[in-house]
């Protein structure tokens, strides 16, 4: 049997954790991305990340070495190498401009029976379908980060989604030990509806000094036993990638509840974009 290629565009925080996942599942890797340097940073994170799950590992005989997860991977800046993926997971930024350019161009690369999953926080996955030939096989799925550590993720159903699509889908995503929920499409699907308010909100309660970065945290940590705070889960995202997700659903829902805070757009301009940078809400 032919083995399956999966292409993945992006090789960001959430691109490279797609591909160190599927490689660690026997897939073949097409790795994407217009930067060399995000390439090289994705290669070492991809080694390192691999290594460190061997230390966290007590059996020992189950580990993975870095150099095989590596050689499933081609690195490239090159999208014809899509050409023979029977899947390709997209993880571009969060900006309109950016996605809109990704699918007529790997349309006209990949076999019509290609699947794109959409990996997205907020955008509708029946628009982007939109921008290709083939809106029966676009799907999203949201994975959460870090990729390799999270065992369920949200699959959204387009308007003009397949049963055959889904199918292809859960069945990639048993095979990286995944499980799945799967909802209907909207802007912020379930979880980002919920989630970015929440964060966005935190952010507000933190600009008008309700309360310390850490005493918000607290509260959602030790009253409601959750692992992570707000601020905390913003740190871990990005903060732009929140600020780019909450402007998407203020503009998809012309609603002022989805107003972006004027502290995160500050924070954003400046640099302070979490654990990426090394400073946000917290210090890293």
């Amino acid at each position: 049997m032919t083995e399956k290629i999966v292409g993945v565009i992006g090789a960001g925080v959430m691109g490279s954790g797609v591909a160190q996942n599927l490689a660690q599942s026997d897939f073949k890797v097409v790795l994407v991305d217009v930067a060399e340097s995000a390439l090289e940073r994705a290669k070492k994170e991809i080694y390192n990340n691999v290594r460190f799950q061997g230390f966290m590992k007590k059996d020992k005989s189950q580990l993975d070495n870095p150099d095989n997860i590596i050689d499933r991977i081609l690195f490239t800046k090159d999208y014809e190498e899509l050409k023979n993926s029977y899947y390709v997971v997209e993880n571009v930024v969060e900006k309109w401009e950016a996605k809109s350019e990704v699918y007529p161009r790997i349309d006209e690369i990949c076999p019509q029976d290609t699947v794109f999953a959409v990996d997205t926080s907020c955008y509708s996955i029946t628009r982007v379908g939109a921008l290709t030939k083939r809106p029966d096989k676009i799907i999203g799925i949201h994975f959460m980060n870090p990729v390799p550590m999270k065992p369920t993720v949200e699959v959204i159903k387009g308007w003009h989604t397949s049963e055959e699509t889904i199918k292809i889908t859960t069945e990639l995503l048993a095979a990286m030990g995944k499980d799945w929920v799967i909802v209907n499409d909207s802007p912020g699907f379930v979880s980002n509806r919920v989630l970015m308010l929440t964060i966005n909100e935190a952010v507000f309660l933190l600009q008008e000094q309700v309360a310390t970065a850490k005493q918000v945290d607290d509260i959602f940590k030790k009253c409601f036993g959750h692992k992570m705070g707000p601020l905390e889960t913003a740190d871990l995202i990005g903060l732009d990638t929140i600020l780019y997700s909450i402007e998407v659903l203020h503009e998809s829902f012309n609603d002022s509840k989805y107003r972006p805070c004027a502290l995160l757009k500050k924070m954003v301009d400046a640099g302070l974009l979490g654990r990426k940078s090394g400073k946000g809400f917290y210090s890293y």
